[in-house]
């Protein structure tokens, strides 16, 4: 199997207030693609987040992003008043901590040592 893109769905109970949160997040100001009703994604560079509106079954999903300074990251998302777990660092390998979004999907950024 030669993988050309990957897509990460998200399912959200609330499609327009889960995008102005993750637009926020990512520092976007609208999403890339609407390709059918209930459903909005953003490019990523590599990698495509598509948010899925169910208004049944939301919050089941982990999203890890890769960031270049996971600690600058952290501090920027506390101060939009998310939220996040402690930093954890794993010595010559990686830093990390957890966030959710408001649907309770389980959301990481980290930075490779």
């Amino acid at each position: 199997m030669k993988i050309s893109s990957v897509t990460v769905g998200l399912i959200v109970s609330d499609l327009d207030a889960a995008a102005r949160w993750y637009e926020r997040v990512l520092e976007r100001d609208a999403p890339d693609l609407r390709p059918v009703d209930g459903v909005i994604e953003y490019d990523l560079d590599g990698c495509w987040l598509q948010l899925c509106r169910d208004e049944v079954r939301p919050g089941h999903t982990v999203f890890r992003f890769g960031v270049p300074d996971v600690r600058a990251e952290r501090q920027r998302l506390e101060e939009l008043g998310l939220v996040v777990g402690e930093l954890i660092e794993v010595p010559g390998v990686i830093s990390y901590f957890d966030f959710e979004d408001p649907d309770r999907n389980r959301l990481s950024c980290y930075t490779e040592a």
